[in-house]
């Protein structure tokens, strides 16, 4: 009787999954910020206004930029480097574009499923998020400016009576946060800025979907970086419970503020615990 292999569901699940999709995965990002200021305003009655302006870097289409030929070394019997013969090179270019096609098609395919249909690779994707988020309240200025960067200026108020996340992408199935608040019955606001933070986190989920990545691609399966500039403020009248700036609470119009500067060597992302109205 011939046996059939069964493989675990999680394992056939990943298997499935482009280089790219799992790259994604494993950094927990498909946007991340450039150059931006932000600010976060939480009012005792639980209003809220919250503001983000300057870049926002769309990974996927980075990651989807053509990569050029670069010929191999090809060696005598006794596998010392020669140079390469025409033919050998003709070879060469050719298996390349094969395999560069195929993994194309396949990460396009992975990135829709992230993405709700977006092909990264189509020079149209920029401007069709651009006006996809121009139709979505809050986004008083999208450009996108080339090389998977859109130049934005995001505004909104409210009252906390709900979660609130951003940035939210109509259609996409799931998305990283920049900044969520998170609402407690005792009337506490958690605040916390994953995406202000380090990115790519070695832990749990992360740490697996990045090994996994690594055994499909290597090196090409570590996504594209940017480096995150900014400042992001936060201001109340309410009481702050917990937070971690390097300064604490300032004295500010209106009450308090905290102040968290974002860069490359940022050690940890923004988070603060804050008292309102029950």
């Amino acid at each position: 009787m011939n046996r059939i292999e069964r493989r675990p569901l999680g394992r056939r699940l990943f298997a499935g999954l482009g280089v790219t999709a799992l790259a994604l995965l494993a950094a927990a990002c498909i946007f991340a910020p450039g150059k931006f200021t932000s600010t976060l305003d939480l009012r005792k009655n639980r209003t809220f206004s919250f503001r983000y302006a300057g870049e926002i870097v769309m990974v996927p289409l980075q990651m989807s930029k053509p990569k050029a030929f670069e010929p191999e070394a090809c060696h005598d019997e006794d596998y010392n480097d020669r140079p390469c013969t025409e033919e050998e090179l003709a070879q060469q270019k050719t298996d390349w574009e094969k395999s560069t096609e195929e993994k194309r098609k396949s990460d396009a395919q992975a990135a829709q499923m992230l993405t709700g249909g977006l092909d990264p690779s189509d020079p149209k994707a920029g401007e069709q998020i651009a006006e996809k988020l121009r139709r979505q309240t809050g986004w008083n200025k999208v450009v996108y400016i080339g090389d998977g960067k859109f130049d934005v200026d995001f505004a909104t108020t409210g009252r906390l009576d709900h979660d609130f996340a951003f940035p939210t992408i109509e259609g996409f199935a799931m998305s990283n946060s920049f900044v969520q608040l998170t609402l407690r019955r005792d009337g506490s606001v958690r605040m916390d800025a994953p995406s202000f933070g380090p990115q790519g986190g070695a832990a749990g989920m992360g740490a697996m979907m990045s090994g996994l990545a690594q055994e499909k691609g290597g090196s090409d399966a570590t996504p594209g970086t940017t480096a995150a500039d900014g400042i992001f403020t936060l201001t109340t009248d309410g009481e702050i419970l917990a937070n971690n700036t390097d300064e604490g609470p300032q004295t500010a119009p209106g009450g308090k503020a905290l102040v968290w500067t974002i860069n490359p060597r940022t050690a940890a992302a923004p988070t603060a615990l804050v008292k309102l109205a029950p």
